[in-house]
């Protein structure tokens, strides 16, 4: 059985609301050499055949296309990724902002707690579809704790601008995702197939991920990121730099 295990990861530990790095932010996953597979249903045992309670003709299950397999294999690479890079965004910002704005604490807890949570998430979503993570790992790991570190030792501003531009990015990006999911649901309710749970349950988690991402861009606007020195700048750049990191990860 070959496996691909996640580079252990370091960081300072005098972080405000933490001594040690959480499990989640070193996972190793572990890949049986088999085929990814996917399909519009949840995999079952039981007989495919309809239930007596049903009306109408029994809806089709068809496994998903080799173009939607490699779209999903895409997303939930990047979006492991962009999920990874948030959390040490904060991780890196946590202890030179509260050294100057201690009254951030319970605020960029529950940022890095999210993040984290949506970390979680995506590492189980690479696991059980046995999807590799992106193998420019090491450099994000880098960039993104430079960036966080970076940031706030700019000010207060400056780290929330980071925040505000990282989740522009992200919040058009999982918009992006749900909107092509959404395409195949209703393509496969026209076509009379069969939606399954699991493509439901991953619309949600998007939807919901989405919407924490942007209640942090929300919040980083109302804690002055516009009132950053040179904040059209710091936008650019660190959106660019987003849209770039999205590129590549979705192809390596």
């Amino acid at each position: 059985m070959k496996s691909v295990a996640i580079p252990r990861l370091r960081t300072s530990k005098n972080i405000a609301h933490t001594s040690a790095i959480p499990d989640f932010l070193v996972p190793a996953l572990s890949y049986p050499p088999r085929s990814r597979r996917y399909a519009s249903t949840t995999s079952s045992t039981a007989d495919p055949s309809p239930s007596p309670q049903t009306n109408g003709p029994p809806k089709r299950r068809k496994p998903l296309s080799l173009e939607k397999r490699a779209f999903l294999d895409s997303a939930l690479r990047v979006n492991q990724a962009g999920e990874l890079a948030a959390t040490l965004i904060y991780t890196a910002q946590t202890p030179p902002l509260l050294r100057s704005h201690p009254h951030l604490r319970s605020l960029m807890q529950h940022m890095h707690s999210q993040e984290a949570g949506h970390f979680s998430t995506f590492n189980a979503l690479l696991a059980r579809h046995r999807i590799r993570p992106t193998l420019m790992y090491p450099l994000w790991t880098v960039a993104a704790t430079a960036l966080g570190w970076g940031t706030a030792m700019l000010g207060r501003e400056a780290a929330m601008a980071c925040t505000e531009a990282v989740e522009t990015e992200i919040g058009t990006h999982y918009n992006g995702q749900v909107r092509v999911l959404l395409g195949w649901m209703r393509e496969m309710e026209e076509k009379g197939e069969e939606v399954g749970d699991e493509l439901r349950e991953l619309i949600g988690e998007l939807k919901r991920i989405r919407d924490e991402e942007l209640e942090h861009l929300d919040t980083a606007v109302g804690e002055d990121s516009r009132e950053a020195k040179g904040w059209p700048v710091l936008n650019t750049v660190i959106r660019g730099g987003c849209r770039g990191a999205i590129w590549v990860s979705e192809r390596v």
